[in-house]
């Protein structure tokens, strides 16, 4: 069964850093574009990054500057690197990937932003 695993969320203060991780799993045969959403409670999902096969990244303005999205192939894994925080990103975070050209979403990682 293909399925993403995201790790990394928790609680952090204002100014600090995070990484999030994302591992896809099972019988993957490609991985096209990885990305990064987040949804923070009574607000629409927000596309916060994303990253073709070939490693060109795109960034929510919000985020532009202190988020970076990576990917490593050879462990179909994408990554979130978040500095700076502010109680403002506080949201549950999902990735993304199109896995076997079949579109599939984690479970999401809860991420607070708070002192």
């Amino acid at each position: 069964q293909v399925q993403l695993v995201e790790s990394g969320g928790g609680l952090v203060q204002p100014g600090g850093s995070l990484r999030l991780t994302c591992a896809a799993s099972g019988s993957i045969f490609s991985i096209n574009n990885m990305a990064w959403s987040r949804q923070a409670p009574g607000n629409q999902r927000e596309l916060v990054a994303t990253i073709t096969s070939g490693g060109s990244a795109n960034y929510a303005d919000s985020v532009k500057g202190r988020f970076t999205i990576s990917r490593d192939n050879a462990k179909n894994t994408v990554y979130l690197q978040m500095n700076s925080l502010k109680p403002e990103d506080t949201a549950v975070y999902y990735c993304y990937a199109q896995l076997n050209r079949y579109d599939y979403w984690g479970q999401g990682t809860q991420v607070t932003v708070s002192s």
